[in-house]
């Protein structure tokens, strides 16, 4: 009955493993992965799709081998967790604070209609197709293109619309 009920404390919370290898491992797999994912995945025409989702969830499962080291205890994994929370927040305030980074880091705007005109070889880049132009479109109440003065693919990966003036 005692079984059942004791917990082995040294092993839940002691590391078995260097915080330091720990630490340089999530902070490897952060960087490739981070690196891999803005060369690879930068759109998002609406919301994140299954293949999206999948991508995601297989980097997670590849990556946590290389990551973890086979970390058993709680602390190892509280370590891994902070390491890539910390790396998020970091490059997120180097982004903020310095626009120099914002601009190595996130994707310039990309134009996808100019003056009416579906730019298909900006289009073809980042493999949007004129039916995902088009819906973006008439969510914004646009039946023609001709309506539209300029369309952009932003860094975030969401279509901005610029209607001509009506006047």
């Amino acid at each position: 009955m005692n079984e059942v009920w004791s917990v082995d404390w040294q092993s839940m919370l002691v590391p078995q493993h260097s915080l330091l290898d720990l630490f340089l491992r999530g902070t490897i797999m952060y960087l490739v992965i981070f690196v891999l994912l803005r060369l690879v995945l930068r759109r998002q025409v609406g919301d994140i799709g299954t293949s999206d989702v999948l991508v995601i969830v297989l980097l997670a499962e590849v990556s946590g081998n290389a990551m973890a080291a086979k970390a058993e205890s709680v602390s190892e994994g509280a370590i891994l967790v902070g390491t890539v929370l910390l790396w998020s927040y970091a490059i997120e305030w180097a982004q903020f604070r310095f626009p120099a980074v914002e601009r190595l880091i996130r994707e310039p705007k990309l134009k996808l209609i100019d003056n009416g005109r579906f730019l298909p070889r900006n289009m073809r880049r980042e493999f949007v197709t004129r039916g995902e132009l088009r819906a973006q479109l008439r969510e914004e109440g646009i039946e023609d293109a001709a309506e539209v003065k300029a369309a952009y693919l932003e860094a975030d990966g969401h279509i901005s619309i610029i209607r001509h003036d009506k006047g």
